[in-house]
C-alpha cells in the first residue's frame, strides 16, 4: 500500500491536532460575553453548601445583559455594574447596590454575593450552571430563564 507525501503528513498530523484541541480541565474553553448574556441565574449554592431562602426573601440572581451590562440582586439588595471577562476570569466593575438593610441570613448571603462578584473570580459555565470561585468564594448559579 503506497500514501502520497499528503496523506503521510495528514495521518501523522491528526493526531497531534486532535491533542491540541481536546479538553483540559474545567475552564478549557473560554467563556464569551455572548454566552452570559440574556440568561437570567439564580444562586443555588455559597461554597457548596445549598442557600436557604425564607417564603418572605427572593433567591439572589445574575443577569448579565447587552455590552455586559449586568444587575441583579444580592441577597437584600438590588445591584448593578459592568461585568468584565478576562484570561478565564469574571468580575463585576464599579458595582452599585440599593441600600436596604436586612438582618441575619439574607444580609450574611449579600456581603458573600456583592464581595466575590466584585472581585476577579474564575469562571466555569456548563449548560445550566454557572460557577465563580475565588481565593474566599465559590458561588454556584443556576439557569432560570423567564418563559414568556
Amino acid at each position: 500500500m503506497k500514501f502520497s507525501s499528503k496523506k503521510l503528513l495528514a495521518i501523522t498530523a491528526l493526531p497531534i491536532l486532535l491533542a491540541a484541541c481536546s479538553s483540559h480541565g474545567d475552564n478549557a474553553q473560554q467563556v464569551t460575553p455572548v454566552d452570559l448574556q440574556h440568561h437570567n441565574w439564580e444562586l443555588a449554592k455559597i461554597d457548596g453548601n445549598q442557600i436557604e431562602i425564607s417564603e418572605h426573601q427572593q433567591a439572589p440572581r445574575l443577569e448579565v445583559g447587552e455590552k455586559m451590562t449586568a444587575n441583579g440582586l444580592a441577597g437584600c439588595n438590588n445591584f448593578f455594574g459592568q461585568a468584565e471577562l478576562e484570561d478565564g476570569k469574571f468580575r463585576i466593575k464599579q458595582m452599585g447596590m440599593t441600600m436596604k438593610m436586612c438582618a441575619g441570613e439574607a444580609m450574611d448571603i449579600e456581603q458573600t454575593v456583592s464581595a466575590t462578584l466584585s472581585e476577579w473570580s474564575d469562571i466555569n459555565l456548563t449548560q445550566d450552571t454557572l460557577t465563580l470561585s475565588n481565593e474566599n468564594h465559590t458561588l454556584t448559579y443556576t439557569l432560570r430563564d423567564w418563559v414568556n
